[in-house]
């Protein structure tokens, strides 16, 4: 498909804690000068200040999807994206994001001001409930070494 292009990657956080972007970054450090000739970073924060969400060939995903405006987001980057990769724990599984939709009725109420305060979703939802996701990579943070064998996979699938 991309023989001699660089990848349009982009690089998405909800709600979470962001320790897979601090791994992304860490990962960096050993792969930038292979990465630099393979990947045009078109949409990164971590990386750079002006991010470009246009047509992406792989969109990487990170935390749960906690309002409405999370949700059209996500859609909007899903249009936008060839391949889109679900990064994490919050983004595959909706926890520990998620915990307050195991909340017990006192502790709804605790917070009932907080989620209208943030205009929250009544549930807090996986990545996968809002959009189809072409592949995920687990974890807490996740595995650098299953994100590699991933990226690795992407990558060769686009040199077809």
């Amino acid at each position: 498909m991309i023989q001699d292009k660089k990848l349009k990657i982009g690089w998405f956080s909800f709600s979470c804690c962001e320790d897979n972007t601090v791994v992304f970054t860490e990962l960096m450090n050993d792969h930038w000068q292979e990465w630099k000739k393979l990947f045009d970073f078109r949409h990164v924060r971590v990386l750079k200040s002006n991010n470009v969400l246009d047509d992406l060939d792989i969109a990487f995903i990170e935390g749960a999807i906690a309002s409405d405006e999370h949700a059209a987001r996500l859609k909007e980057i899903r249009v936008k994206s060839k391949k889109l990769v679900a990064i994490g724990a919050c983004a595959v599984v909706g926890m520990p994001a998620a915990q307050r939709n195991y909340f017990n009725e006192k502790q709804k109420q605790e917070i009932e001001f907080l989620v209208a305060r943030f205009q929250a979703l009544p549930k807090v939802l996986k990545v996968s409930d809002v959009v189809k996701t072409d592949a995920e990579v687990g974890g807490c943070p996740m595995d650098p070494a299953k994100f590699l064998e991933m990226v690795n996979k992407l990558v060769a699938e686009f040199k077809k």
